[in-house]
Parts: structure tokens; sequence; C-alpha cells
């Protein structure tokens, strides 16, 4: 059976019907109970200077959450590396993985936003240096020794509570990230999945192991219920606020992300992006997901109503997940 996952970015607008801390709580109250239900992660995201709230403190809510949780893997996607101090992060992501007992997952990014560079004063084009520099420092830091960092001598304590360390994702949306993943990350995830193929090529030319095809990703929300119709008319104000925000990030910086801006809820739905679906609807999507398929609800998608989210939730845990369980102990 497919794996499941929830992510948050902690979006909300002003047609969002609460406020940022009833987002948090809501947030909270759902890691607690994916977690209880087998739930493999949590992913988080991470903007600044964002006009709706979007989340800007990855590991003070990871390590919320790892507060709430006992088995789930924190995935903060991504950390903008180019905008945090290497040892402050190095610190704070060691502090999180002794929070959550080495659930602890790091993608590292280069960062696309103009707008965030311009509010933490760091050039764009420094970007490849940075996430870099970064990512060999949180190396050399986890190791719990003594290393060089810009010309002087310094410890990171704690080490990570994983060992040897946590893993270093590379996260990129370019051949020059994907190349570049393979000579200074553990893994590679792309934003595209074109650009996975520029990875493998070059990990064979390092002479190491051919990771095979991109691992499936959800890039979808799934939103179960019982009226398709109704619910769509109250998720598609929000879904289309998500699209957009995140399309004019993409048209500023001229970065693949999947994203465009666009004003027809029914344009929109065609996608295919988001799937409204029926329990058994549901049911038959997921049961045809590879066993490596991750299913990934996104239930505050756009400042959404949390009791709307949970209606969504719910119906998955009570009308889906025992119809999957039971399929699978007849498989």
């Amino acid at each position: 059976m497919a794996q499941f996952g929830i992510r948050y970015d902690f979006r909300c607008p002003p047609i969002c019907p609460v406020g940022p801390a009833d987002l948090y709580e809501a947030a909270l109250e759902q890691c607690a109970w994916a977690d209880s239900l087998g739930f493999e992660r949590v992913t988080l995201s991470e903007h600044h200077g964002s006009d709706d709230g979007y989340l800007p403190s990855l590991v003070a809510l990871g390590s919320a959450i790892a507060a709430r949780t006992s088995s789930m893997l924190i995935r903060l996607a991504a950390v903008i590396a180019p905008l945090h101090n290497p040892l402050r992060l190095a610190e704070d992501l060691s502090v999180l993985d002794h929070l959550s007992r080495g659930r602890l997952e790091v993608v590292l990014a280069n960062g696309y936003v103009p707008s965030e560079f311009e509010m933490f004063d760091v050039k764009m084009s420094d970007r490849v240096k940075l996430v870099t520099e970064a990512i060999e420092t949180l190396k050399q830091a986890w190791t719990g020794q003594p290393f060089e960092f810009r010309g002087r001598t310094v410890s990171v304590t704690p080490a990570p509570y994983r060992q040897p360390r946590p893993p270093i994702i590379l996260g990129g949306a370019s051949e020059g990230a994907a190349r570049r993943a393979a000579h200074i990350a553990d893994e590679f995830m792309p934003t595209m999945p074109q650009f996975w193929d520029f990875y493998r090529d070059e990990l064979r030319k390092l002479g190491q192991a051919d990771p095979g095809e991109m691992p499936p990703l959800s890039g979808m929300y799934i939103h179960i219920t019982n009226d398709v119709e109704e619910v769509w008319e109250q998720v598609a104000p929000f879904a289309l606020h998500e699209m957009n925000a995140y399309g004019v990030w993409a048209a500023e910086s001229g970065s693949e992300t999947g994203y465009q801006p666009i004003d027809d809820p029914a344009m929109l739905f065609s996608f295919g992006q988001h799937k409204i679906l029926t329990p058994p609807e549901a049911v038959e999507l997921i049961s045809g997901m590879p066993e490596d398929g991750v299913v990934m609800f996104h239930p505050l998608m756009g400042g959404l109503d949390p009791k709307l989210a949970w209606e969504n939730l719910r119906a998955f845990e009570k009308e889906v997940l025992p119809s999957l369980s039971q399929s699978q102990s007849q498989g």
C-alpha cells in the first residue's frame, strides 16, 4: 500500500476564516492524528515576507510537531539555505533532531523569490555558493568535532541524535542543481520530474550507484467527500489562491515550479492537481499507486477552514483507510 504524508505551509490570506494561531493549533492536532494512524511523514515548507503569512520558521514549528508525535518523519522542504546563518542552522536542526529522536529530514534549496533575498540583503547571484557552504557546514558541524568555518575554528553542539547525522537533501529546479546534488548531497529532490535524469547521469559519471527512476511524488490535493460539487465550490477559492501565489513567484523568478496564475476554477480543476473524490474513488486511486508512492494530504491548503479540513481527514480515516487495510490483508 502507498505511504501517507501530510504537509503544511500556513498561507492565511484574507479569505481564511480563522487566524494563524488557529491554523497552527489545527495543524498540531492533525499531525498527532496522522501520527496515530501511521503516516510516514509531515512536510513543512518555508518562505519569508509573504503577505499571506506563509510559514517562515520551520524549526520552531517542527519542534512543536516533534513534541506531539512519536514516529512520523519531520521533513523540512525546503530550507532556503542562503537566507540562514549556516552555524545557527546546524545548531537549531541538531536540537530538533534530538527533540524528534532522530526523525528529522532536511531539504536545502537555493531559493527563487527575489523579494526574500532583498529582505535579508542577500544577493541572488550568491545562491549556489551559499547553499554549497551550508551543506558542507552541516556535514562538518554534525560530526561533533571542531572544524574550520570562514577562517576560524568552531564547534557545534550537541551533535545530532541520529548517527552519523540526518540526511541532507538538495532541492532544485535546474540541471545545475541536479548535478550539484550528486556531488554534495545525500539525495536530490527536484521540483519537476525532468531534472531527475540529470542527477542520475551525474551519479553514474562519479561512479556511484544509480538511484533508479525518480520516486513517485504526489503534488496533488486530495479531498474525500460524498458531495464533490459542493466541496469543490468551497475549496476552489483557496486552491486558486495557492496556485496564483505560487504562480506569481514563478513568473517573477522564471523558475519551473508547475504553477501559473489562473482565475478560472473550472480550468484549475481540469488540471487534475486537485482531486475531490468520493470514498470509493479514493480507494481506487490509492490502491492503484505503487508501494513506494506517497499520498500527501495538504489539509489547510491556502488557508482552508480547519473544520472542512477535518471533514476530509475523518472521511479518509473512517471511509477509505479501512477498505485499503482490508484490501491489503486479503492481498
